[in-house]
């Protein structure tokens, strides 16, 4: 008996779901996390039936955004070190990514500690995904000599968490903090 393939999602489909799941990151930071389904449905240019579709309750397409823009972040890493002149400077870019990451998550963080249970497994997928990318820029910006060895990549991370809580401020801007304690590690 021949294995039977698992069907592969039409193109089509697969297009609309990333055009949902960046119309509802989108949404999500401009009027947070509870902005109605309609308006998602509208930013990605497909009816609400087709949310619905492919994210039967709000929570799952919560979840499937954050995940979405976890991968990204974690992709970028190794992407920044192919097209950078300096690991450092790909560390530095990178954080950029990861700060704006953290500061535009209006309601999520709350929206996530909900349901314990599905806080904790995406805390884990986050630290599982990021953690190994930041290791992986630190390495190589090391190994370059343009910073020390050992700095461990989850205390940078930690570190950056908490210089974006509060958010951006007239008069306090995340990525200028963070600008400041990458620029350092060079030091």
């Amino acid at each position: 008996m021949a294995d039977n393939p698992v069907p592969r999602r039409r193109a089509d489909a697969r297009r609309n779901e990333q055009a949902l799941l960046d119309a509802a990151a989108n949404a999500f930071i401009a009027s947070g996390v509870d902005v109605p389904v309609r308006e998602i449905a509208a930013r990605a240019g497909v009816g609400v039936g087709t949310i619905y579709r492919h994210f039967p309750t709000r929570a799952d397409l919560i979840v499937a955004v954050y995940r979405h823009q976890v991968e990204a972040c974690a992709d970028a890493g190794p992407a920044l070190l192919d097209t950078h002149r300096s690991p450092h400077a790909a560390l530095g870019e990178w954080t950029t990514l990861f700060v704006d990451f953290l500061t535009t998550k209006h309601g999520l963080a709350e929206a996530l500690q909900s349901d314990a249970a599905t806080f904790d497994t995406l805390h884990t997928y986050f630290l599982d995904r990021l953690v190994p990318t930041c290791e992986t820029l630190l390495t190589a910006a090391a190994t370059a000599g343009e910073i020390p060895p050992g700095t461990d990549p989850y205390e940078l991370l930690r570190a950056i968490g908490n210089l974006c809580i509060g958010g951006t401020t007239s008069r306090y801007h995340p990525r200028r903090m963070v600008a400041l304690l990458i620029a350092g590690l060079s030091a």
